[in-house]
């Protein structure tokens, strides 16, 4: 279940994608994304836009099978267009899609890619997914000569907004597929291996602290209740219904050492599972809104391991 509201991920599809646009301004759109290596600026704006009218097609058709992806995987476009239209052209479809989202309601049946089946899991789909690009648009604004913009401005996420993208990014991380697309992830689940996030720069009251257990059949997270929310289910009805997240579950595990534990703002936490900012190593160019780097402590290559398993989705 999402921790934000389905009006909330409606508007906030517009409001990073107006954040997003403002990278444009005067930008070189030949310029190339550090963290989407082929792509110019100009074709991840143009993959993003055929993202949210894809998502667009799926609400208002109420499609209920799989809708063709062109949109999404051509980023050919015009290759001489501008900036102001580029940037007119984004938004439209961003402000499409939020209007086809609000019509269709958050319940409606129709297809996803994941287990979902409504409008509601494209709402925080597209929402997480216009976060992350706005993110490699600071990038490369970062990169510019002199480096002023993104030095200027740098890449941050409202706090409910990245505890939700950790929260959705942690749930496609438990689903079963994902030891079937990745074998080698089998090779260190069902071992007591255990994964920590901790958000350095959140309110307590966010509760950003996520615990993954890499059991047998799945991963499993948990994150303890805050205290913003409704009192979780009691974790015996979480286990009856193999809710892979267990809000407020597993206390004694949240209080034990984990086999690796990674701190950091949540910003950055965010940019790393997305493999925007390595595991080792400095990151392209110093974008995050956090004063520091992220620490990882214990075992790296199990943290390395998980995070390749995870995003199996975005090699798709």
């Amino acid at each position: 279940m999402a921790s934000m509201s389905y009006d909330r991920h409606c508007a906030e599809i517009v409001a990073q994608t107006a954040l997003l646009r403002t990278r444009l301004d005067d930008a070189d759109l030949s310029a190339p994304v550090p963290t989407c290596p082929g792509w110019t600026l100009a074709q991840l704006v143009r993959h993003l836009g055929g993202a949210h009218r894809w998502a667009e097609t799926i609400i208002r058709t109420r499609a209920a099978e799989p809708v063709p992806d062109d949109l999404v995987n051509d980023v050919s476009g015009h290759p001489d267009v501008d900036a102001a239209t580029l940037g007119a052209w984004l938004t439209d479809g961003a402000e499409q899609l939020a209007d086809a989202l609000r019509t269709a309601g958050p319940d409606a049946p129709v297809w996803t890619v994941a287990p979902g089946g409504t409008p509601a899991f494209w709402a925080r789909r597209m929402t997480h997914e216009t976060v992350v690009h706005r993110a490699d648009a600071t990038f490369v604004a970062a990169q510019a000569p002199g480096g002023s913009a993104g030095a200027d401005r740098p890449f941050a996420v409202v706090e409910d907004v990245a505890v939700d993208a950790l929260d959705e990014w942690m749930s496609f991380g438990s689903l079963p597929v994902v030891r079937e697309t990745t074998p080698r992830i089998a090779d260190v689940m069902g071992r007591g291996h255990t994964l920590r996030f901790q958000a350095t720069d959140a309110a307590p009251e966010a509760a950003a602290d996520w615990l993954i257990a890499l059991e047998a059949d799945a991963p499993t997270w948990h994150r303890p209740p805050s205290p913003a929310l409704s009192p979780p289910p009691p974790l015996s009805a979480s286990v009856e219904r193999g809710d892979p997240h267990e809000r407020g579950g597993a206390p004694d595990a949240l209080a034990a050492p984990a086999t690796t534990t990674v701190r950091g703002a949540l910003s950055d936490l965010l940019l790393l599972v997305y493999g925007r900012i390595p595991t080792r190593g400095a990151a392209p160019a110093p974008v995050g809104a956090g004063t520091g780097p992220v620490e990882i402590r214990g075992d790296v290559p199990l943290l390395d391991a998980w995070l390749h398993a995870v995003s199996f989705w975005l090699r798709e």
